[in-house]
């Protein structure tokens, strides 16, 4: 059995809170939830019906992206979780590569993300921060003023030394990775890897209807990334990459970053249906952490050896359940 946390990340959903609930009851630690508002629901609604279905589990975003809310707004949401969930809640920050993009902006810069994170802290401190050139504060009633001070373990999303120096000067107690462990993360107490991925039945392959089902909106995921990072030319080497082109570039330039994120992380697009059937589907294994119970329990096994203090599975598709019992059965052998 491997010794490493277990945890969840989701898509905020009307029904992400009942699979946090299943998740508890599989044995996960944490639960978190994308800040993706341009798929329809709110980080903070999701987490709070979760707290209200849940006991056990730990709660928080995955990640927030500082420029959809004013900080006082995250701070608030943040004090009002944990009169929900006390003692269990958490918070993640990251520049918002699917919520930037998918609105047609670049990541935040790390010097506005540490501005923002640190004036977060001094709120739930309980202290006057300043902010656009104006000081401000939490100013609770005296009835709910014992909730300040409040602190919470924090994270960051970083994948290079500039996010990680930033972790590190605001405190942040982890970082978030995908798919590997970073020699960054290892300076801090917590060392987050996050996963997408599905356990294959006996006989099963990449191109079943299932496993597209499953894995087929993370997979695509990637072509969403690689085109907004690194342009065509990255995309047009990845197997079915032209055909995602063509359908993609067919969409005047202005409105392409609309079409591109449509479904992301929920359900495949056009243009990633158009990558599956020209052949993409041969990417899956190296692309995603899809393969038998065995096989992924050893890659995460490799993942707690290599320093990784927790995973986090992020599933899609129509069973959730399924795929939540599923991998943790794997990793905990």
């Amino acid at each position: 059995m491997t010794d490493i946390d277990v945890s969840v990340g989701l898509a905020p959903t009307f029904e992400s809170a009942q699979h946090i609930a299943t998740a508890e009851k599989l044995g996960y630690r944490r639960a978190y939830l994308f800040d993706t508002p341009f798929e329809g629901d709110d980080v903070w609604l999701g987490l709070h019906r979760a707290a209200q279905m849940t006991s056990t589990i730990e709660l928080g975003p995955g990640v927030l992206i500082p420029t959809q809310r004013h900080p006082l707004v995250n701070a608030a949401e943040t004090v009002s979780l944990s009169k929900l969930a006390p003692g269990r809640i958490f918070s993640a920050f990251g520049t918002g590569f699917s919520s930037r993009a998918a609105i047609g902006q670049p990541p935040i810069r790390w010097a506005y993300m540490e501005a923002y994170m640190r004036a977060y802290q001094g709120l739930l401190a309980g202290e006057v921060v300043d902010w656009e050139g104006a000081p401000i504060k939490l100013m609770l009633t005296s009835h709910e003023a014992d909730a300040l001070p409040l602190r919470i373990p924090l994270l960051v999303s970083a994948i290079g030394p500039k996010g990680a120096a930033v972790a590190q000067r605001v405190a942040a107690d982890g970082i978030i990775s995908l798919f590997h462990v970073l020699p960054d993360q290892r300076r801090f107490p917590r060392a987050v890897v996050a996963v997408f991925g599905t356990v294959l039945e006996d006989n099963e392959q990449p191109a079943d209807e299932r496993v597209r089902l499953a894995v087929g909106p993370a997979w695509a995921g990637m072509f969403h990334f690689v085109y907004t990072g690194q342009g065509a030319a990255a995309v047009a080497d990845m197997p079915g990459g032209t055909a995602w082109l063509e359908v993609i570039e067919s969409i005047p330039e202005r409105e392409r970053h609309l079409h591109i994120h449509q479904g992301h992380m929920a359900e495949m697009n056009e243009a990633d249906m158009a990558a599956w059937r020209a052949g993409g589907h041969v990417s899956i294994p190296s692309t995603t952490l899809t393969g038998s119970a065995e096989a992924i329990g050893k890659a995460v096994a490799a993942m707690a050896a290599d320093g990784a203090t927790e995973v986090m599975i992020q599933p899609s598709g129509p069973d959730i359940s399924r795929e939540l019992d599923a991998f943790i059965a794997a990793v905990r052998g």
